[in-house]
């Protein structure tokens, strides 16, 4: 069993344990606080959402409680890029992600 990634790389046993991920994730502020959603991707969701919530995250979330209400794992940061663009310009898939965390 081999596998190759993108840039030809060949791992005999599958890529390696400490092999990094990508995290595409939505946020929605917690109840007493507007309503208002946000997405973004990390490699440590857990530093991130610590980040937003002490106002040294992104600017759009400062002054907010977030919690996490979706998250999808990747294994190139072009390909979590990528998904974090469409989730961004497409309100529908966060609404319904939205519908489906209440």
């Amino acid at each position: 069993l081999v596998f190759i990634l993108q840039r030809g790389v060949r791992f005999p046993q599958g890529p390696p344990l400490n092999y990094m991920h990508y995290y595409v994730y939505m946020l929605k502020t917690l109840p007493g606080y507007k309503s208002k959603t946000y997405v973004g991707y990390s490699t440590d969701l857990a530093v991130r959402l610590r980040k937003h919530n002490s106002n040294k995250g992104a600017k759009a979330t400062k002054g907010y409680k977030w919690e996490i209400i979706f998250k999808k794992s990747f294994t190139s940061k072009s390909k979590a890029m990528s998904y974090e663009y469409l989730l961004k310009n497409d309100r529908k898939k966060r609404i319904s992600i939205l519908k489906e965390s209440l």
